[in-house]
């Protein structure tokens, strides 16, 4: 008998929720040939451990362990592209997806819908599990978006609980950008016509075990998705994100630098403290948003720093340099520090993605 079905569960840090989704999924999915593909960002409490002991038992179970890269959008595709099944569900591995909707979305998709979206904004659908007021504020605002961006009038664009046929999906996987945590939209947005999308009502449930993953920075995550689209991938979104924060970076080194001047600094010293203390905050915005599937933390965030640092200090003294020679040619010194702290950014962007990041 063809496999039928695989459920791709991407995660990171759900070992706790690994087993009781395995048998979730057995008690919900009587009577089809299944599979579960845990998609796991080398999580640290041991999810990809826990996930192949249940494999070794149960060949319905596989893992896949990513290393150096992390993303839910990239690993669902990973997790889809893995599979020989004629149907590919995704689940989050937080269990607040009701896994028994699976069978209903299956039978939608087998009656002709392209794909079917777990909603939890139609009738029979709830979304009490969102556990904060801000999780709430986020998931109904980028939904907003979304419909006006897509057109649709799907009521939940930004769930993370669909189904599709194995062969959609690999038609338009070439065609995602693989960033972010909306894959859905990524999907919808990906396809050169107008999908028909049958919304399966569920219930949202509160988060057991695990923390989430939505923040506000999801939704800077989003915009890039939008803003991908709309150039059609002809500039690389990273390169995009790196481009903004440093426009934020000479912001605040011409901030900085006038103040430093203001106190009684020569332009030369103001220079050098707006260029370092903006160096710092480039860090920080480049590891939360630009880098976030690659993000460092505590000690690998303060070597990450340095070596940002020391990297970046050949840009910072043509920096300097720039705008020590345009300010002594013309005095404007607001020009000059622009002009000297845009010099870096190229340079910065690709021996910090090279050398700090480690991107592939």
């Amino acid at each position: 008998m063809p496999l039928a079905l695989t459920v791709v569960v991407p995660c990171y840090n759900e070992r706790a929720n690994v087993a009781p989704m395995v048998a979730a999924l057995d008690q919900a999915l009587t009577g089809l040939d299944w599979e579960v593909v845990f998609v796991d960002d080398d999580s640290p409490d041991g999810t990809s451990a826990e996930a192949k002991r249940l494999a070794q038992g149960d060949a319905r179970v596989r893992c896949i362990r990513r290393i150096g890269r992390r993303g839910l959008s990239s690993a669902v595709i990973e997790g889809a592209l893995s599979s020989a099944a004629d149907y590919v569900a995704v689940i989050d591995g937080d269990m607040q997806h009701d896994e028994t909707r699976l069978p209903l979305m299956l039978d939608a998709v087998r009656a002709g819908a392209d794909m079917a979206v777990g909603s939890r904004h139609v009738e029979g659908g709830d979304s009490a599990g969102l556990s904060s007021p801000l999780r709430v504020k986020l998931s109904e605002t980028g939904i907003r978006i979304a419909q006006a961006v897509t057109r649709t009038s799907i009521s939940d664009p930004m769930s993370g609980f669909f189904l599709l046929r194995r062969e959609l999906f690999e038609a338009l996987a070439a065609r995602l950008t693989g960033q972010g945590f909306k894959i859905l939209l990524d999907l919808i947005l990906a396809s050169p016509r107008v999908l028909n999308i049958a919304e399966i009502p569920y219930k949202f449930r509160p988060r057991l075990a695990g923390e989430s993953k939505l923040d506000v920075l999801v939704l800077a995550q989003f915009a890039g998705l939008l803003l991908d689209k709309a150039l059609r991938g002809t500039v690389p979104l990273r390169f995009i994100s790196f481009a903004l924060v440093g426009i934020v970076g000479v912001l605040v080194n011409l901030v900085v630098a006038q103040i430093a001047a203001a106190a009684g600094a020569d332009f030369g010293t103001a220079q050098t403290i707006g260029t370092i203390i903006a160096m710092v905050v480039n860090f920080q915005l480049n590891n939360q948003l630009t880098y976030r599937a690659q993000r460092l933390k505590r000690a690998k965030a303060w070597r990450g720093l340095a070596l940002f640092m020391l990297v970046c200090g050949l840009g910072a003294i043509a920096n300097i340099g720039i705008a020590k020679a345009l300010y002594a040619e013309n005095g404007h010194s607001l020009f000059s520090g622009a002009a000297g702290a845009a010099v870096g950014v190229v340079w910065n962007y690709a021996v910090s993605a090279t050398l700090v990041w480690r991107v592939r």
